[in-house]
């Protein structure tokens, strides 16, 4: 590939640890790359290179004992938000990853750029062909949606009050703040998708309709969720796959809920069980 070099120049020879292990692997030197007008800087005492690539910017991490075929984090959305089980499996040796779709609501063009931003990451940096992804509230949308179209690509989800039905959020029209939602969202979800409020009804590209999908792929999934979160009500989001995933065929759930918990703050105080399930889904 035309980002390939010597392994010996990787990062300009300041990351040894990578140099180390991977062998006769060439790997991308951004340091011999200006086209992805990559910045160094550091991420929790990791080395973190921010970048541009199909357009967009992106951010990697590199764990210290970096490895061949090293496993990794993909934030859909909102890098560095609430990152308790992100570093906690950074430290571990875990990777971190993330490319800016915001505001696409998980339609097929997002979804295509994930899938070509993966095909970039696992031949430029050798990393295990199997994502773990997170998606964190409207996350959801990228996260559901790019396993549901690319299973053999992800290892396993974490969702943590995930947004699952476009009509619930950003539309309103369940609970979602009232019954409100968020009017300046839903005008840009309705342009995005290419929908009016008369045929927002019939849409079904809402991660809810990709359960299925999901469970017969048997994708590890874990869930986090507040029972008392306004934004993206339970019933209508995560409730869905904690009635249906296993019924649909998953072998592989669990649901960590937590009573009295809002949409903020996400994640866990205690990463541990979050990490445990994510590391065992990588587990032969």
């Amino acid at each position: 590939m035309p980002w390939a070099v010597r392994p010996e120049t990787l990062f300009g020879g300041i990351f040894p640890t990578c140099r180390k292990y991977i062998g006769g692997k060439a790997m991308l030197d951004f340091s011999q790359h200006p086209e992805f007008e990559a910045v160094k800087s550091e991420y929790n005492g990791h080395v973190r290179y921010d970048f541009k690539v199909l357009g967009k910017d992106a951010i990697i991490v590199f764990p210290d004992n970096f490895v061949p075929k090293n496993k990794w984090v993909w934030r859909a959305e909102f890098f560095d938000a609430f990152p308790i089980v992100d570093i906690d499996l950074l430290e571990q040796g875990w990777a971190l990853t993330y490319i800016g779709i915001s505001d696409m609501y998980g339609n097929d063009e997002s979804v295509e750029i994930m899938r070509q931003y993966q095909e970039f990451l696992v031949d430029a940096f050798d990393l295990e062909p199997k994502a773990t992804i997170f998606g964190f509230s409207r996350g959801g949308f990228y996260a559901v949606n790019y396993a549901a179209k690319y299973p053999q690509n992800v290892g396993c989800l974490y969702l943590d009050a995930p947004v699952l039905d476009i009509l619930s959020w950003p539309a309103g029209r369940g609970k979602s703040f009232g019954g409100q939602g968020t009017p300046a969202d839903w005008e840009i979800c309705k342009k995005v998708l290419g929908l009016t409020e008369e045929t927002a009804a019939d849409y079904k590209g809402s991660p809810k309709y990709h359960i299925a999908e999901l469970a017969k792929a048997d994708i590890p999934l874990i869930l986090v969720q507040g029972d008392a979160d306004i934004a993206a009500p339970m019933e209508e989001n995560a409730q869905l796959l904690i009635d249906n995933y296993e019924k649909l065929g998953g072998t592989k759930f669990k649901a960590i809920i937590m009573p009295g918990k809002g949409h903020h703050p996400h994640s866990v105080e205690d990463p541990k069980p979050v990490s445990d399930f994510i590391k065992a889904a990588y587990e032969k």
